[in-house]
């Protein structure tokens, strides 16, 4: 019954590490569509550099596609931390973006890749410890 808790904990991290991947994948895809996108890319302001971020979801949604198909078929699941951070990373990356050309990038970004980012590394570790064979410390 001591092990309630520990599954209780994997379920969460999992889940949410699922729902992080299909959002990611979601944004990619609806960043195509001019109807309604997930965040606003201000092209009013900036015309063709809002294709530039867009280009870039839908980049980050296949390369999520690849490592996740790597990682499963590998059982390397250490390289999703190394990609949280790479996640967490893009969010700075995207505000030096905004200050070199002088454009508004919409705020939220900010959140959801600290969001991908801090998903990614908790289940690479929740998955690496597993592998090792150690538990979770509760």
């Amino acid at each position: 019954m001591n092990d309630l808790p520990h599954r209780i904990l994997r379920f969460v991290v999992e889940a949410n590490f699922y729902i992080s991947v299909i959002s990611l994948m979601a944004v990619g895809v609806t960043s195509m569509s001019e109807s309604r996108p997930l965040f606003e890319f201000h092209e009013d302001l900036y015309g063709p550099l809002a294709n530039n971020l867009r280009m870039m979801l839908i980049y980050l949604g296949m390369a999520e596609v690849i490592l996740c198909v790597y990682c499963f078929f590998l059982r390397q699941f250490k390289v999703f931390i190394a990609a949280g951070f790479f996640l967490i990373l893009t969010s700075g990356s995207l505000k030096f973006y905004a200050a070199i050309n002088d454009i508004v990038v919409d705020e939220n970004f900010s959140v959801f890749f600290l969001y991908l980012g801090l998903s990614h590394i908790l289940y690479g570790i929740v998955k690496y410890k597993e592998a090792q064979g150690q538990e979770m410390p509760r």
